[in-house]
C-alpha cells in the first residue's frame, strides 16, 4: 500500500514539475528581458539577422503556400453550402472573417511551430552538447540573455508581418475559388470583404499573432536548453518543442475565443 502511494507520488510530482518548470522558464525570461535596459553590453549582434531571416523571409514561402490552400478549401466548403440557398455571395464574409480573426494566425503558428521552433530547439539543444552553454556560464553570460531573448524578440517582431501575409494569401486563394465556382469577379468580392471584416477582427487576429510567437519561442528555447547531452536529446527536444508549441497555440487560441466571447467581439 505503502509503495503504491510513494509511487503515486512521485507521478504527481514529476507531472507538478513538468508544469512548474515551463512556467518559472517563462518568468525568468521577463525578468531578464525587464532587466536588459538598464545594462550593457546587449546580447551580440551577430546573431540577430540569422535569427530574422530564420523566422521572416525563410519561412514566407511555406506561410503563403499553407494560408492560400486553406483559404481556398474555406472558400470552396463554404461555396458549396451557400450555394444551396442562393447566397454564394456571401463566401467572401465566410473567408474575411474566419480568415483575419482565426485561421490566419493559427495556421502560421502551426507552421513556425513545426518550423521554427523546432529549428531553436535543434540549435540549443546541439550547443547544449557541444558543451557551448557551459562556455557561456563559464565566461560569465547568461544563455537566457544571450540565447532565449533574441530568439523571443525576433519571433515577436515577425509573426505580426507573417500575420499579414498569411492573411493576404488565405484571401487570394478564397478568390481564386469563389471566382472559379461562382463567377464572383475581384471587384465584388473585395467589396463584401469590406463590409464583413471590420478592424477588431484583424486587431484580434494580430494580437494571437504576437502572443502564439512568443509562445513558440519560449517552447523551441526550453526544450533546446533542457535536452539530454546525447545526439537522441537533440531530435528529442525537437519533438517536444513542435508539440508544446502546437498544443499550447491550440490552447492560447481557446482562451482568445473565450475572452473575445465575453468582451462581446
Amino acid at each position: 500500500m505503502n509503495a503504491w502511494l510513494h509511487e503515486i507520488g512521485e507521478k504527481v510530482e514529476a507531472r507538478w514539475r513538468g508544469w512548474a518548470e515551463p512556467l518559472g522558464f517563462g518568468g525568468a525570461m521577463l525578468i531578464t528581458l525587464a532587466s536588459m535596459p538598464g545594462h550593457r553590453p546587449l546580447p551580440s549582434m551577430a546573431q540577430w539577422p540569422r535569427l530574422a531571416a530564420q523566422a521572416s523571409v525563410q519561412a514566407l514561402p511555406i506561410v503563403w503556400v499553407v494560408n492560400a490552400l486553406v483559404g481556398a478549401i474555406m472558400a470552396f466548403v463554404g461555396a458549396v453550402q451557400l450555394q444551396k440557398f442562393g447566397a454564394g455571395l456571401y463566401v467572401a464574409d465566410l473567408v474575411g472573417i474566419s480568415v483575419c480573426r482565426e485561421m490566419a494566425a493559427l495556421i502560421t503558428a502551426v507552421v513556425m511551430s513545426g518550423r521554427t521552433a523546432a529549428a531553436f530547439a535543434a540549435e540549443l539543444a546541439t550547443m547544449r552538447t557541444q558543451e557551448e552553454i557551459d562556455a557561456l556560464h563559464v565566461l560569465g553570460l547568461d544563455p537566457m540573455r544571450e540565447l532565449v531573448v533574441p530568439r523571443v524578440l525576433v519571433l515577436l517582431g515577425m509573426m505580426p508581418l507573417l500575420f499579414f501575409h498569411a492573411c493576404v494569401a488565405a484571401l487570394l486563394g478564397g478568390l481564386i475559388v469563389a471566382s472559379l465556382m461562382l463567377d464572383l469577379n475581384a471587384n465584388t468580392y473585395l467589396q463584401r470583404l469590406m463590409v464583413a471584416t471590420s478592424s477588431v477582427h484583424l486587431w484580434l487576429g494580430l494580437a494571437k499573432a504576437i502572443v502564439f510567437g512568443a509562445w513558440i519561442a519560449m517552447a523551441g528555447c526550453y526544450a533546446g536548453l533542457h535536452a539530454a547531452r546525447s545526439a537522441a536529446g537533440v531530435g528529442e527536444a525537437a519533438t517536444r518543442a513542435v508539440v508544446r508549441g502546437i498544443v499550447g497555440v491550440i490552447a492560447l487560441d481557446a482562451v482568445f475565443a473565450v475572452i473575445a466571447n465575453a468582451m462581446g467581439w
